[in-house]
């Protein structure tokens, strides 16, 4: 610029000494005219520059805060809000990247087709352009690390329903042998009675010929079943009661109630039930 302002000064020197006196000072003032109109374009281009400049460095700084919000919500990716936060900035992060590679190109074409030749700017286009791509590359690792990430929540999900499923069909497998368990441990704990009279006995074929269940095709239906570990009293609401079925003596109580009727009271269950399951007791 200053070159260009003294040679402008020469020029103007030279051709003033052929002119008279009016004539120089319109010759000047063309002069003047001329130059300021250069200095006002190199302004305007210097400007022009330095505004895309500016940008191409507010995008930087805005996509290292991005960077910055999505590293702090990769520690807590399986968050339903850590999760919106990084797709969010990410998206704005390759937006903002393409953005100042523009940015960066306009710069280089601008400043190739400048009248102003500057090199320190031209380095620091180069430095910019650095930067970009440095970004760039820790973006990319960033993206790889979150990719990464995902698919081990994925897999760790995977396995969790692998996991779930197995502890369901486990669970009802459990349920299962829990029921078939309690099942068999009633059976093996449950037992029958009857009371009746002789003729009630032998019409449903309990008491055949003075024998009692001889006969195999007894009427089990006629029988009460009970759990020998709960139901240890049986009344039998008769002043007359006699056991016909086969029980361990010393192991039950025959005994009348306030109104004289007969009851049973067991002492020893699992004894008592151990020669039969089955007890039939005659009344009157």
């Amino acid at each position: 610029m200053k070159k260009l302002l003294f040679f402008a000064a020469c020029a103007l020197g030279l051709s003033a000494c052929n002119m008279t006196g009016e004539q120089q000072q319109d010759a000047v003032q063309q002069e003047r005219d001329s130059l300021q109109r250069i200095i006002n374009e190199k302004d305007m281009e210097l400007d022009d520059i330095l505004g895309v400049f500016n940008e191409v460095q507010e995008g930087i700084r805005r996509i290292n805060e991005a960077e910055g919000r999505v590293t702090i919500a990769e520690g807590n990716p399986e968050s339903a809000s850590s999760k919106d936060v990084i797709r969010d900035n990410m998206d704005f992060i390759k937006q903002a990247m393409q953005q100042n590679r523009d940015l960066i190109a306009q710069l280089q074409e601008k400043l190739k087709n400048s009248s102003i030749k500057n090199t320190k700017m031209q380095k620091t286009i180069e430095s910019l352009q650095a930067q970009i791509d440095a970004q760039s590359a820790r973006i990319q690792e960033l993206e790889a690390s979150l990719a990464e990430k995902d698919a081990l929540i994925e897999a760790q999900g995977d396995a969790i329903a692998g996991l779930s499923n197995d502890v369901v069909s486990l669970t009802e497998e459990n349920k299962q042998k829990t029921e078939k368990v309690q099942q068999q441990d009633k059976e093996l704990n449950s037992a029958w009675f009857v009371f009746g009279t002789k003729s009630e006995l032998k019409e449903q074929k309990i008491l055949t010929s003075g024998d009692v269940l001889k006969s195999g095709d007894f009427n089990k239906d006629y029988f009460t079943k009970v759990d020998i570990r709960y139901d240890k009293d049986i009344k039998f609401y008769s002043k007359s009661a006699q056991l016909l079925s086969s029980h361990p003596s010393g192991t039950y109580q025959l005994a009348k109630d306030k109104q004289g009727q007969y009851e049973l009271h067991i002492t020893d269950p699992q004894k008592f039930w151990s020669v039969s399951k089955y007890l039939v007791v005659l009344v009157k």
